[in-house]
């Protein structure tokens, strides 16, 4: 977190419309950052129905989400954590958050843990617990100057996401150090910042750049039309950026954005579907293998096919699917003691098979296990 960061927050409670991924899709809109999400609910059933919607709301969220409020013991931080949160703030003027803080800075991890603090005194008090156990220090009043080190956030308490400014990104080169062409205009390589596939060509002149940064919106230049264009303004497929990056000779650069529905104008997910020239090769992209296996496993179950081994464990039910888990777990621990590798290879392939069919029974998503391994580093 940067020094003295200003971020907003919003409260979260029973009455909360349902739909609150409407309300992230606001943040994603504003190209918010970071965010701060109070929980407070009253009672133990508000708390879950609360946690429930702060997951759905970190679903869709591409902020990076700082949960607080409602917290009593170590539990509650968990939940947070699990929701999607990736840190959790105690409110030190409760006297049971000041004496989980070493514990849950312990079990979680300091860069899990933030203090919220509303006054000098409060954090003079706590100093040392505060150096010792938290990350970040998040001041819910105007003392963030007063405070060191200086990993500190200021909230914008109760601020209005309509009335948030985006903060402007600044690049480390300038404009005038690019390698344009002849039209004074560089080229812009677009890749999806998860599955990194390449999405599209386009061409930025400094005015497009500028608003790219300033707005947080891949902003590009139209040849063909000789006008500013901001990706999706028309229809809605917005590009949210996630990070340029210049090449090697100052004269491409390359995006990698948060794409909202489509790249490409003929309604494909990617402008590059023509293929050209393909030789037969097997793809071992880790994560598209295990995407495409998953997609096949969660095929089986919408769409039964007889005489299938995965569409019987289905039919078996969870138990069968834990039982095969196990079993394969063992396989993996007997195969590590022989010195041939390709017998653990196999019987880890078998485990994994296995845990994608368990994932696809709970409906849990590949992108949901890489969430919280991403919340793991």
């Amino acid at each position: 977190m940067d020094a003295r960061t200003t971020i907003p927050s919003i409260n979260i409670d029973a009455d909360t419309p349902a739909n609150v991924r409407e309300l992230a899709e606001i943040c994603n809109d504003q190209s918010i950052a970071k965010l701060l999400l109070f929980d407070l609910s009253n009672d133990d059933k508000e708390h879950e129905a609360v946690i429930a919607k702060i997951k759905e709301f970190a679903d869709t969220c591409e902020a990076t989400i700082i949960g607080a409020g409602n917290i009593t013991r170590v539990e509650d931080v968990k939940k947070l954590i699990y929701a999607g949160c990736m840190k959790v703030a105690l409110n030190l003027n409760k006297k049971s958050n000041i004496e989980i803080l070493p514990e849950v800075s312990l079990r979680f991890g300091k860069a899990k843990i933030a203090v919220c603090v509303k006054t000098l005194a409060e954090y003079e008090e706590n100093k040392d617990s505060i150096e010792k156990n938290a990350s970040v220090i998040i001041c819910l009043d105007d003392i963030d100057g007063q405070i060191k080190p200086q990993s500190t956030i200021k909230v914008l308490l109760n601020g209005e996401l309509e009335g948030t400014t985006v903060q402007p990104l600044e690049s480390k080169v300038t404009w005038s150090e690019f390698k344009t062409n002849s039209d004074n205009m560089m080229p812009v390589i677009v890749q999806d910042y998860k599955s990194d596939e390449v999405l599209m060509l386009a061409y930025m002149n400094e005015e497009a750049f500028d608003n790219t940064l300033a707005t947080g919106k891949m902003t590009y230049y139209s040849r063909s039309r000789n006008e500013l264009w901001v990706k999706g303004l028309t229809s809605g497929h917005f590009q949210y950026l996630k990070s340029l990056t210049l090449d090697c000779d100052n004269d491409t650069i390359l995006a990698k954005v948060s794409q909202v529905g489509v790249a490409c104008h003929t309604g494909a997910y990617s402008c590059f579907f023509n293929d050209l020239v393909k030789k037969d090769y097997n793809n071992t992209n880790p994560l598209k293998v295990f995407q495409d296996v998953f997609d096949v496993i969660k095929d089986r179950k919408q769409n039964p096919k007889e005489g299938s081994y995965t569409n019987y464990l289905f039919d078996k039910g969870v138990d069968k699917i834990l039982k095969k888990v196990g079993e394969e777990c063992t396989e993996i621990v007997i195969a590590a003691k022989n010195p041939d590798k390709e017998e653990i290879k196999y019987e880890i392939s078998d485990f994994l098979y296995h845990v994608m069919v368990l994932m696809a029974e709970k409906e849990v998503t590949w992108e949901d296990i890489t969430k919280e391994l991403a919340h793991r580093t």
